[in-house]
């Protein structure tokens, strides 16, 4: 079960690693403007939001990372950086589009479990 945990862990990290591209680097570009809806004049306006909100994504992923190098001592380290993404993923569900339940909260959630049953 510890490798599944980790698995799900590293996926999780790795659709923060591209949030944070989304974000940071192709918010104003047709991919970016493409996976979060946006128009071009929105996007211009909204960048520099877009690249702080990227940023943060990109610590919730090095934090995972963190805890998937410590290795077996990184337990609690795993379990507070999913605990973060999924009140992130809860609240972005809530306040911004439902499909964050599915790609940032759901599989926090899943890691959570997977966590619990190996630890």
């Amino acid at each position: 079960m510890n490798t599944a945990a980790n698995i799900v862990v590293a996926l999780v990290a790795l659709i923060h690693v591209y949030i944070l591209v989304l974000e940071m680097f192709l918010w104003t570009r047709p991919t970016g403007r493409r996976a979060f809806g946006l128009t071009p004049e929105f996007a211009e306006a909204s960048k520099v939001l877009a690249a702080n909100q990227g940023l943060y994504n990109g610590f919730l992923a090095a934090g995972l990372i963190w805890g998937l190098i410590l290795g077996a001592a990184g337990g609690p380290v795993k379990l507070f950086f999913l605990g973060c993404v999924l009140v992130a993923g809860l609240y972005g569900a809530a306040t911004a589009s439902r499909k964050i339940l599915y790609i940032q909260a759901l599989p926090a959630l899943v890691g959570l479990v997977l966590l619990g049953l190996a630890g």
